[in-house]
């Protein structure tokens, strides 16, 4: 087997772009199973065709075509023919969606003909292609927009059909994460304020996020630091570092900090400065 792979890292984000010739990829039940590994691949087909198979499904791409596989469930990939594809591996959480409204999409074609699978497609070859010329400032602005667009894209196809709408209307996980965005700023979101809303216990709380891959604390801290980011880089906000951390429910700047340093490899003062000065240029 000869296989040419570029892999790079977009934040949260990972790329990989691969050519190969004829190749079959197995996950296993036994690697499924690791807790660790919870993303799920979006591929991109650029040239041939492949078949993706997870569940009971399978898929057939063709240039241009893309469709996507949870890593928390057993899948195959079959190149019989050799393969060029992008592959974007995003965390589960990240994408804050029903793990059932997941279940509903693998494994389906999506038609590279389709005005918004075309659009998708073209930024995501795009961005595969120009990921090495990005600045780090650059890469930690991309990294949400891009997550967004492929949630985007998989929304609308659930909603494409009546039958595969009951995965997002009335779900309560679509409804805890709704909560949670509207009340990020408030400093006493807690997991016991956000379950007694939705009148579940906080054991219960969690065992449901934990079925969409998402780890309470970790997303919110998460959602936090991307308004952060968005804010700091505004040329027209006058908030001081301490006043952003504070309206976005951080009480301890100093803890804040660090979190935002691990996320996007520079402190806050550091992106702000980068981020304002590349705007006036």
């Amino acid at each position: 087997m000869r296989v040419n792979a570029r892999i790079a890292d977009l934040g949260a984000l990972n790329i990989c772009s691969v050519r190969a010739n004829a190749t079959t990829i197995e996950r296993t039940p036994g690697l499924a199973a690791d807790p660790a590994d919870a993303f799920l691949f979006v591929g991109l087909q650029l040239s041939g065709t492949s078949i993706v198979v997870q569940g009971d499904r399978e898929a057939v791409l063709r240039p241009g075509d893309l469709a996507v596989y949870d890593t928390r469930r057993p899948y195959t990939l079959l190149n019989d023919h050799g393969i060029h594809q992008h592959y974007f591996r995003v965390p589960i959480g990240a994408l804050a969606l029903p793990g059932r409204a997941l279940e509903a999409v693998t494994a389906v074609r999506l038609d590279g003909r389709r005005p918004l699978a075309r659009a998708t497609a073209g930024y995501l070859g795009h961005l595969a292609d120009s990921v090495g010329e990005l600045s780090a400032a650059e890469a930690a602005q991309a990294t949400a927009p891009t997550i967004g667009l492929i949630r985007t894209l998989l929304t609308s196809q659930l909603l494409e059909s009546p039958l595969r709408r009951e995965h997002l209307d009335g779900s309560l996980e679509t409804q805890v994460l709704e909560y949670i965005r509207v009340h990020l700023a408030d400093r006493d979101l807690s997991p016991r304020r956000i379950a007694a809303a939705h009148h579940i216990s906080v054991r219960h709380l969690y065992r449901l996020m934990g079925r969409s891959g998402i780890v309470l604390g970790d997303w919110i801290r998460e959602r936090r630091l991307e308004r952060c980011r968005d804010e700091l880089a505004d040329p027209a906000s006058r908030m001081t570092v301490t006043e952003v951390a504070h309206a976005w429910g951080f009480s301890d700047t100093s803890q804040f900090g660090r979190a935002f340093k691990r996320a996007y490899a520079m402190t806050p003062r550091e992106w702000m400065h980068m981020s304002r000065a590349q705007s006036q240029d």
